[in-house]
């Protein structure tokens, strides 16, 4: 009678049936998202084995051959192509440096404008900021060969009237390579600062007035009480960022790319398009696209793991 005992408390079966009746209009809006996940997402995913297989265009997925090598000559095949080495290089080299100049950059704009005490001045450059995102990289390639084409570019003429030689921004490797990262820069920070301003929005001001109180300025504000505040959202979008290092989109670098810079313009989704599309190798491609997906992410979960060893949330 002395000892403490515990007693199990059974755990109530969870009904799926009520929860359906209760919250079928919940239900019905996640079914839309549902449908089009899994028609043009997952049903997709069964021509991965088109990577393992001899692709031939008048036969059916079932019925082609078996590629030599236990299913894995494409792969082999892409890691001899020295095209494939170079793209995977320039892809990693300028997803990295867009790491490293863009993902600050919204941070750093989220502050500044949540500094600012006259509301229409903030929304104006909000506005302008914003705007960068909803034009396509044809217009801001056309846009960057009108500011810095080395003859007749608004820049190049400024460099060349304070008697210096115009610069080759996008004729010369090193240079295109800046330029195609600032460009990057430009367009996104402004719309990549939302969801920042979102999560300063949520930080409760109580903590400002207290800070206030014993005399904190603005900086300290922002160093103790906003950049704490908004460290989860920074941790999950760099997590989502380290899963695309290897990916990236087509226009960007389809746009921008010319043959004086091919050397570094090349990356796995151009050489993808070249490749497969043009080339009719798609096995080879598909290969190389299953390869990037599948390192992508292990650089998700690692990222994910560390975040949680160091205490963070992470994305689950």
């Amino acid at each position: 009678m002395g000892k403490n005992t515990t007693v199990a408390v059974p755990k109530k079966k969870v009904n799926w049936k009520i929860y359906l009746k209760r919250y079928w209009q919940l239900y019905a809006l996640i079914a839309l998202p549902l449908i089009y996940l899994f028609i043009f997402r997952y049903m997709p995913m069964k021509n991965i084995l088109i990577a393992f297989k001899e692709y031939k265009l008048n036969m059916k997925l079932g019925d082609m051959p078996w590629a030599s090598n236990h299913g894995m000559k494409y792969f082999i095949k892409a890691f001899q192509t020295p095209d494939f080495i170079k793209a995977l290089r320039n892809t990693l080299m300028l997803n990295l440096l867009d790491l490293i100049a863009g993902f600050p950059a919204p941070i750093i704009f989220a502050l500044i404008l949540n500094e600012l005490c006259f509301k229409r001045f903030k929304k104006v450059v909000q506005t302008i900021a914003y705007m960068p995102h909803f034009l396509s990289w044809v217009i801001i390639y056309s846009l960057s060969l009108q500011l810095f084409a080395p003859n007749g570019g608004f820049i190049s003429e400024l460099i060349k009237a304070s008697g210096h030689e115009a610069i080759p921004f996008l004729g010369e490797a090193k240079h295109w390579v800046a330029t195609y990262v600032g460009m990057g820069v430009w367009q996104n920070f402004g719309w990549g600062s939302i969801i920042y301003l979102a999560a300063i929005a949520g930080i409760n001001t109580e903590l400002y007035e207290a800070a206030s109180v014993d005399g904190a300025g603005r900086f300290k504000k922002m160093w103790h009480i906003t950049l704490p505040g908004i460290k989860p959202t920074i941790v999950v979008l760099l997590i989502m960022n380290l899963g695309g290092i290897i990916g990236g989109g087509f226009e960007r670098p389809f746009a921008m790319a010319n043959p004086a810079v091919m050397n570094v313009a090349e990356v796995i989704a151009t050489f993808v398009y070249k490749v497969g599309i043009k080339g009719l190798k798609f096995s080879l491609t598909t290969a190389v696209g299953l390869f990037q997906s599948v390192v992508g992410l292990f650089f998700l979960l690692t990222a994910n793991w560390i975040s949680r060893k160091l205490g963070e949330r992470g994305i689950w």
